[in-house]
């Protein structure tokens, strides 16, 4: 602060008049018969004489501003007064010219207290004059607003206003001590920043943008005027209405004659300001995620909002953090890529339409980062209107009878993200990642083969009922189709979502150890069940259907579990924020992304090798096979791409998942109002969950460099090899004896082949040569005919007994 010199007898002159004077104006306006009592006069004296020296002044409300990942594109506003400070330099001096004129004229010649003005309001006012005068100065007026906005009870805001002597007297006070520690320019600086000019407009900054959407650098004659001639009454005349626009050109021509006065501007320039027709928009600013920038981007803005209130930088209540965003002054940039978030929101709008029951949600997360690019749903984010209902009968018919409403089209739950009672999806097979990961984990490669059966009997325990197998309470899987799988390895097994092949290898792990991958991958476990059943290892040990994705998430924590493997095994938690600064420009270290390695680097790149498989995309060092559940992705979106797709019993939720090296896209379709929903769930239809999730990244991938993906090392791939004995023209059971003697599982082929061996004895092996200890060798029995069979291959569709499955429809 810059203080000024007064001279001394002039300011022992203010303080005595001021003292003496100040009750006496006050009480001339409101009791003309005791304005000049003795009383009146001694308690203003000791009013004045008693108050504090310091006047201690809060910075006002602030608005807070969302801004998109480039750091231009807005998102949202958040605030509880409209009002963004700015310095002098950045006002038009014609605006700080009108204000005087308005409010002020002698503001650049008292010492905060106008003398003379007081001597006028008190013979004004003792004549009974028609209109009564007050005599505070643009520094008493800073003084009373400043007071208020510091008020931390509701009390001292009342006293800050009331027309009392003693306010009078405390902002005389504080108005001299105030021109003694401010220049003039700082003060009308402040009290510019601080002044209400209605429509939810303080400030000159938000006046300047509400009623004639411009800085207020750009302000006209005839535009200062009118906002300077708004702060003495900002209702009365307010020019966006029919009553006030009459009251608000009268006075702001009042407001141009006094800057005449003044000598700011000539006559020639008054006489045409008031001469042109005043136009304003009067549009307040949006506030809140309902009033987002684009239509679909407030589940966004609400999860940016849930995430700031989960924050205890930012006060240790929620009241304190959500007064922090609202009256901050924030300038966020949040992670929102406006490029994926408009390609989102078309794709889920294309998919389904936002009077379906059905919801087409996707997330998109950066891998690496945790930056959350994009959250999108074919709905509406905002509250139903209860006196004009816009949302559709709900989908269960128990709460359709009751005449309850649904949460579509119109809703702000946050459906993509969970909370605040929704627990989620199932996933279905999306899940099986976090076996594969688990078995990487426990030395098991890549190429590890177990001949899947049509049905497995696992040595899980259950409730009888459907899933156990008949008679038993053991938990039997079969796959979609009720087909076997047939000998497969991790990629041909992922590509084609054979359960029968998962749970057993699930069963070999330990299914505690899935579940842990599963929790270091970020999946969180909301219902009471699953929690219950992911809470020990030992109820872990027995969740028999785990792998199959029968526990809940979103699509946001989905999205992030693919991301960690993409960015070779590094966590990041999902954020919303880029950076968070401060009205002074300082940065908020609670926006860094905050990561941590939880799985290894060669255990998340073969877990996304065998990921490229369901969707299309054989790397150079894969044996995924020829059947895929989603082979369509990898053409579509034209880079190097991995995923997963899934599904649940009676198709109640459709998932897939599909990454680049900088996104990852989830998306899941489901009814969130009615989980078991009778309506069944799509994956490849143009209205199903497929297309939004390969469009987004589509698009999100235009104009970004393909990057591939880091092959794993051939040990993660192919384990430790072992030679397989030679079997050939031996009897099957003796060929089988043998080879499991080398530590191999052996199986007996049912399909005979031509050899030069008799038939009935064994042809030879597939795989013959070298494979994985412990891996599955099928003996090949002979038809004879003298031919000699071909070496082994890796099993595919094509080898009898495997069954093949459309595009799109992924078992478990």
């Amino acid at each position: 602060m810059r203080k000024r010199d007064h001279n001394v007898l002039t300011n022992a002159a203010s303080l005595l008049i001021c003292g003496l004077l100040a009750g006496v104006v006050v009480a001339a306006a409101a009791f003309p018969a005791v304005a000049m009592s003795g009383l009146a006069a001694k308690a203003g004296a000791e009013t004045f004489g008693a108050l504090p020296k310091e006047l201690t002044v809060a910075r006002a409300p602030q608005i807070s501003y969302l801004l998109a990942a480039d750091g231009k594109t807005p998102l949202a506003t958040m605030y509880d007064e409209n009002r963004r400070d700015v310095k002098l330099a950045d006002i038009a001096p014609i605006m700080q010219k009108a204000i005087i004129a308005a409010e002020d004229h002698d503001f650049y010649k008292h010492n905060g207290v106008d003398l003379n003005g007081i001597a006028r309001a008190f013979v004004n006012n003792q004549s009974n004059a028609s209109s009564q005068q007050g005599a505070s100065t643009l520094t008493m007026q800073y003084v009373r607003l400043a007071i208020a906005y510091s008020a931390s009870h509701p009390a001292d805001v009342v006293a800050a206003t009331e027309d009392t002597s003693a306010r009078k007297l405390r902002e005389m006070r504080y108005a001299l001590q105030i021109d003694k520690e401010l220049s003039k320019d700082e003060i009308l600086e402040r009290y510019l920043n601080i002044a209400a000019f209605g429509n939810g407009a303080y400030g000159i900054y938000a006046a300047s943008q509400v009623y004639f959407n411009k800085p207020p650098s750009k302000l006209k004659i005839e535009e200062a005027a009118m906002l300077a001639g708004m702060v003495k009454a900002p209702s009365t005349n307010d020019p966006t209405t029919k009553s006030g626009y009459k009251a608000a050109v009268a006075r702001r021509d009042y407001v141009i004659e006094n800057m005449v006065e003044t000598g700011a501007i000539t006559r020639q320039e008054a006489d045409a300001a008031k001469a042109v027709q005043l136009k304003v928009t009067g549009k307040r600013a949006p506030n809140g995620c309902v009033s987002t920038n684009e239509k679909g981007w407030g589940f966004f803005c609400d999860y940016f909002y849930r995430w700031w209130m989960g924050q205890e930088t930012f006060g240790s209540t929620s009241y304190d953090r959500e007064r922090r965003l609202k009256s901050g002054g924030y300038t966020v940039v949040t992670t929102l890529d406006p490029q994926a978030q408009r390609a989102a929101d078309k794709a889920v709008r294309r998919a389904k339409s936002e009077k379906s029951k059905e919801a087409a949600m996707v997330a998109v997360v950066e891998p690496g980062t945790g930056y959350v690019r994009a959250l999108a749903v074919n709905r509406n984010f905002k509250l139903d209107d209860p006196n004009k209902p816009a949302n559709k009968p709900h989908s269960d018919p128990k709460q359709r009878k009751k005449d309850k409403l649904g949460n579509y089209p119109n809703t702000v739950n946050p459906l993509l993200t969970g909370g605040d009672g929704l627990t989620g999806y199932q996933a279905g097979s999306t899940f099986k990642i976090f076996t594969i990961v688990a078995a990487l984990e426990k030395g098991i490669p890549l190429g590890y083969t177990i001949n899947a059966p049509q049905q497995f009997r696992s040595e899980y325990k259950i409730q009888p009922g459907p899933a156990a197998c008949p008679g038993t309470n053991l938990y039997c899987p079969t796959n979609s189709g009720k087909k076997a799988g047939g000998v497969q390895n991790m990629w041909s097994a992922f590509a084609q979502s054979i359960n029968t092949y998962f749970v057993p290898l699930q069963q070999q792990v330990g299914a505690e150890n899935v579940v842990d991958v599963a929790k270091r991958l970020g999946i969180q476990f909301r219902t009471t069940e699953d929690l219950r059943l992911s809470g020990t290892k030992e109820a872990a040990h027995q969740w028999g259907a785990f792998t199959l994705g029968v526990s809940q998430t979103t699509p946001l924590e989905l999205a992030n579990a693919y991301a960690t493997l993409a960015a070779d095994g590094k966590y990041c938690e999902p954020i919303p924020v880029q950076t968070i600064k401060d009205p002074e420009g300082k940065k908020l270290d609670v926006a860094n992304p905050r990561c941590e390695k939880r799985v290894s680097t060669e255990v998340a790149r073969a877990a996304v090798d065998a990921a490229r498989c369901p969707v299309g995309d054989n790397s150079s060092t894969s044996k995924c096979g020829g059947s895929r559940t989603a082979a369509n992705v990898r053409g579509i979106v034209n880079a190097p791409v991995a995923g997963k797709s899934g599904t649940t019993d009676s198709e109640k939720t459709a998932s897939l998942v599909a990454m680049t090296k900088q996104y990852a896209v989830a998306g899941i379709m489901a009814d969130p109002d009615w989980p078991q929903t009778n309506v069944k769930m799509k994956h490849n239809q143009k209205d199903g969950i497929n297309p939004p999730v390969y469009e987004t990244l589509r698009d999100a991938m235009k104009g970004k460099k393909r990057i591939n993906f880091e092959p794993p090392g051939q040990k993660i791939r192919e384990g430790d090899q072992r030679r397989i004995p030679d079997v050939k023209c031996l009897d099957p059971q003796q060929a089988k004896s043998r080879i499991e003697a080398e530590g191999f599982d052996a199986v007996i082929s049912d399909v005979k082949v031509p050899s030069s061996c008799p038939a009935g004895k064994a042809a030879g092996t597939s795989p013959d040569g070298r494979t994985i200890k412990g891996g599955v060798v099928t003996i090949q029995i002979s038809a004879g005919g003298g031919a000699t069979p071909g070496s082994g291959t890796p099993p595919d569709n094509t080898r009898p007994g495997t069954p093949g499955r459309p595009p799109g429809r992924p078992g478990g």
